[in-house]
């Protein structure tokens, strides 16, 4: 579960103006994880992106890896 929460990190921080700020959660129930994404109230915009893009492209990114992991994946982003 690091591999991920670590994939997440590194693609917050990327878009985000305050990386200092990036905080996961994470919590583990058999093969689902549950990662919690907080970011800077400044940046939250920056994360979702125009109609949800970037909210849904980093949730499919993490989807992709999760597979790879034999594992299945949320990203909540508050």
């Amino acid at each position: 579960m690091a591999d991920l929460k670590e994939t997440l990190y590194d693609i917050a921080r990327a878009i985000v103006d305050n990386p200092e700020e990036v905080t996961i959660l994470d919590t583990e129930d058999g093969k689902d994880v549950k990662l919690v994404l907080s970011v800077a109230e400044g940046d939250m915009g920056k994360v979702i992106g125009r109609n949800g893009k970037n909210a849904k492209a980093i949730r499919t990114v993490m989807k992709a890896v999760a597979a790879s992991d034999g594992k299945r994946v949320t990203v909540d982003i508050r």
